[in-house]
This record gives C-alpha cells, structure tokens and sequence, in this order.
C-alpha cells in the first residue's frame, strides 16, 4: 500500500534502491548525490526513463530548485538580465564533520557503514556528496553539464585511517559548452573559514543567484508572505505533482549534476583531463563492493595518488 518512497542511505545505494522503488511501482524523493560513478549515474538515469513511462514521480533533494529566490534570479538570468554568462565560482568550503572511531567487535564493513562519509564506495567523497548542491546551481544557469573538468586535491588535514580514503579539499575548473569557466571549491578542514554559495559573471552584469543581480539590469530579490523553506516545498511539490497527475521527474538532471561532481573527483584522483562525453558514455569506474556481507573483510579503498591512480 505504500504509494512513496524516501531514499536516504548513503549515496553509494542510491541507484540499486531507485532502481528497486521504480520496478515496484513507487514514486520516489531521493537524497543527493543519487550515484557515486558514472555506472551509477548510468543505471539512475535508465530508472528515471523507466519512471516517465510509468507515470511515476523522482523528486532529488537538491531544495535550491525549489527555492523562490534562486528560481526567480535564474529565470531571470535566463531571461538576458546578465547577459551571457561567461564564468564564475561555485564553493561549499567548511569545517570538518562528525566521524565515528572504531569499536571492537565492528567488521569492516560495520565500521565504513557507520562512517559512509569517509569511503569513496559509500558517499562518493564530499565534492560528491555535499558539493554537489553547488555544482547543480551552475549546471542549471549554464542550461546543462560542462563539457569537461580539469582538477586537483588532496588530503592534508583528514590523514588518519579514520578518515577512509577521500580528500578534505579540491579545486576543479568546469568548462562549459560556451566556453565559460567556473571555478568549484570545497574543503572540509578544521579551524577553517566557511564560504558556501555561488557567483556568476555575465557580459552584462553579475550574480549571486540566491539573492541578486547587479549590472545593467539589478535587481534584489525580497519574498513576499510567509518565508518558503525549500527543504519543506520539495515534498510539498512532489506530493502536488502526483495528486495533479504531472508527476515531476528530476532524475536525468541530478544524475547529471551528480556526474559533473564525479568528473571533478576523478580529474582530481588521477591528474588528467575528463570529459563530459568519456564519463558519460564510456567510463567503467564502477565502485561498487565485491560483497555486502557484514561478517567478511572488506579493504578500504587505496588512498587516490595523482598521476599512480588510473582514469577508468
């Protein structure tokens, strides 16, 4: 009797449970990110095909789209206010998170379960797992993915094996269609500033997409009546669309921004240059387990080394 479902484990389930929600009939709100590589992002995008011919509902926890302020400025950007857009900064820089030591008598997979943030497998790192709500703002200004990626990181504060094997920090340049560049930074440090947000530079002016424009066609914006919280109006907006018979599919666009996250990783990992149509059509990196059984051991992933780790 179950009409809709929540996907909220960790990232690295997220395309074997939509898959699952959509074959049993479910509509669907998934949490970001909704893969962790391009095989996931792959196999999201096949079930959020299978969901539009069956009438189902994907809504993805990327609240920003469904934000009075950031819909308003970006139609409006959209609409010529700034001009052509040709690059900015995307950033989602803070301080460190929670981590979980190690118990006695956890196995390998219980100890990378409770603390999924810190293995690539579980959260596809936090360029993935938390940047990407950035990431996903500039895809939607610029109208779509960027055509490649070309990055660098590392891990210089988080390096005790209680961290896994992600980084705490990356700086990726995106490079649109229209040859726009957009620098992407995050960090999780201790004792570090927070920046988190996004700016984009047009030929005729400038944004901050949450709030304003400034440049020939300035403009502010100020809600009128009750404050929307977007955490709240995705629900209400998925629920509306299923009672309205138009369910929303979100799916192909946070797979999408997902995998414009995963190229920057992956540039990041190995050194090298990745392009949208290579991730997209022709990538195998498949993280996935060899098994999910509590009671076997389990190997944390090699920490990636620029110019050792292959691009696969």
């Amino acid at each position: 009797d179950v009409d809709l479902v929540i996907l909220a484990a960790p990232p690295g389930f997220r395309p074997l449970h939509l898959r699952a929600a959509i074959e049993a009939d479910k509509h669907v709100f998934m949490e970001k990110p909704v893969a962790v590589d391009p095989v996931g992002v792959r196999s999201v995008i096949e079930s959020s095909e299978m969901a539009e011919k069956k009438g189902l509902a994907i809504v993805a926890g990327t609240q920003r789209r469904h934000d009075p302020g950031y819909i308003e400025i970006i139609r409006r950007i959209h609409d010529g206010a700034i001009g052509e857009v040709l690059g900015g900064h995307c950033s989602w820089c803070q301080e460190g998170l929670w981590s979980k030591p190690r118990q006695e008598g956890w196995t390998d997979m219980e100890w990378q379960l409770r603390n999924w943030l810190y293995f690539d497998w579980l959260s596809g790192d936090h360029i993935v797992e938390q940047h990407v709500h950035n990431i996903d703002v500039i895809n939607w200004i610029m109208g779509g993915p960027p055509r490649q990626a070309f990055g660098t990181g590392g891990r210089q504060v988080r390096t005790d094996p209680l961290y896994g094997n992600i980084y705490d920090h990356f700086a990726i340049e995106y490079e649109y269609p229209n040859g726009a560049r957009i620098i992407s930074l995050c960090r999780q440090q201790e004792g570090t500033s927070t920046r988190i947000g996004e700016f984009v530079i047009g030929t005729k002016g400038t944004s901050d997409p949450s709030r304003m424009i400034e440049g020939a066609n300035a403009f502010k914006y100020e809600h009128k009546g009750e404050p929307v919280n977007p955490y709240v109006q995705e629900h209400a907006d998925l629920i509306k669309s299923i009672r309205d018979g138009k369910p929303l599919n979100e799916g192909r666009r946070v797979a999408e921004s997902t995998l414009t996250a995963i190229m920057g990783r992956m540039s990041a990992y190995t050194g090298r240059t990745v392009s949208w149509k290579w991730a997209m059509n022709a990538s195998k990196l498949d993280l996935t387990p060899p098994h999910y059984d509590l009671n076997r051991e389990l190997p944390v992933n090699p920490i990636p080394m620029p110019g050792q780790t292959e691009l696969v």
